[in-house]
């Protein structure tokens, strides 16, 4: 895929910039208020601390010790009072048909983490008022703290895995009650719609990259054609939409230092999805709303024929009935 070379060409690793944008609290407090809260600011950005994101561990079970990997993309920390509750974020590019099992265990091994922690503490104050408690390295009044995760999935196909632990298990319809279920915090950027964001840059990120999925050329000119977007912005919807002109127009900016007038960058991709089109039929659709992206980026009625001449393989009679309505 071509934006792929290019990506790997500017060296750019989707993972570290979905990571560093979701790292300011301003948007990770919206994105978790979006979607656990219905937009209500329950979340403060203020309130936000970083923690570390390596989460793993040494698992012992039976005599048997083994190292355990686990690093999450972003965490964050709410401190109320002397408590405090843990924030988890994991970003997923592409369905992964175990990823309920995997937040189960980034779950369990940041308990875990805290676990070994306190136990560490503990055994150095020396202050264990049973056997009982020696025994767990956990004193009765012990308490660990609430982790909370959300998997954000940015693909353009809707999610057809599983969301929860049972769903991954085969299990005899009488022993279901039985086994313990995890359910794991989705949102899919496909159909996000729904969620109510307060940050300018969480809601644009959202609603642009659904719109380009569903290529509503029409809405796109209407709400971003005259935005200037920062370079963190076009590259973050560029990667997670696949969309090499948002990334090679963040780039030039960065290098000269200012911010992306996005007509030239939508016209680019239009031209994109018409060389796709014509391998795969293109729509009408398509055709009207190139045409209003050479009419709102300024291009005469001419230049405009003959572009939509060429883009589309049309008669130049077609082509002018086109503009004769559509123009």
């Amino acid at each position: 895929m071509e934006v792929e070379k290019t990506v790997k060409r500017n060296k750019i690793k989707t993972d570290i910039i979905l990571k560093n944008f979701w790292r300011d609290s301003n948007h990770f407090a919206d994105l978790f208020n979006a979607a656990f809260f219905h937009g209500k600011q329950v979340l403060n950005p203020c309130d936000l601390m970083e923690v570390d994101t390596d989460v793993s561990s040494i698992v012992k079970f039976n005599g048997h010790a083994e190292n355990v990997q686990k690093v999450l993309d972003v965490v964050k920390k709410t401190a109320y009072g002397v408590d405090f509750v843990i924030w988890g974020l994991e970003n997923q590019c592409k369905i992964h048909y175990a990823m309920p099992l995997r937040t189960m265990l980034g779950d369990a091994f940041s308990y875990l983490k805290e676990y070994t922690e306190i136990t560490a503490r503990n055994k150095h104050k020396k202050d264990f008022s049973s056997s009982d408690e020696f025994l767990s390295g956990l004193k009765k009044t012990d308490r660990l703290h609430p982790v909370i995760s959300l998997c954000v999935y940015y693909g353009e196909d809707e999610w057809d895995g599983p969301l929860s632990l049972t769903d991954m298990l085969c299990i005899p319809e009488h022993l279901t009650p039985l086994v313990s279920d995890y359910k794991m915090n989705l949102i899919q950027i496909r159909n996000s719609d729904s969620l109510i964001f307060h940050n300018n840059e969480v809601h644009t990120v959202f609603d642009l990259s659904r719109l380009i999925y569903n290529k509503e050329f029409d809405k796109i000119q209407s709400t971003y054609m005259n935005q200037k977007f920062d370079t963190e912005l076009s590259l973050v919807i560029g990667t997670i939409t696949n969309t090499k002109s948002f990334i090679n127009h963040a780039l030039q900016s960065d290098s000269e230092g200012g911010s992306i007038n996005m007509c030239r960058a939508f016209e680019e991709w239009q031209e994109e999805c018409i060389q796709k089109g014509i391998a795969t039929g293109i729509t009408q659709g398509e055709i009207i709303g190139t045409l209003k992206t050479y009419k709102k980026c300024s291009f005469s009625k001419e230049e405009t024929l003959k572009n939509i001449i060429t883009d589309f393989s049309l008669s130049e009679e077609d082509a002018r009935n086109y503009m004769e309505k559509y123009w």
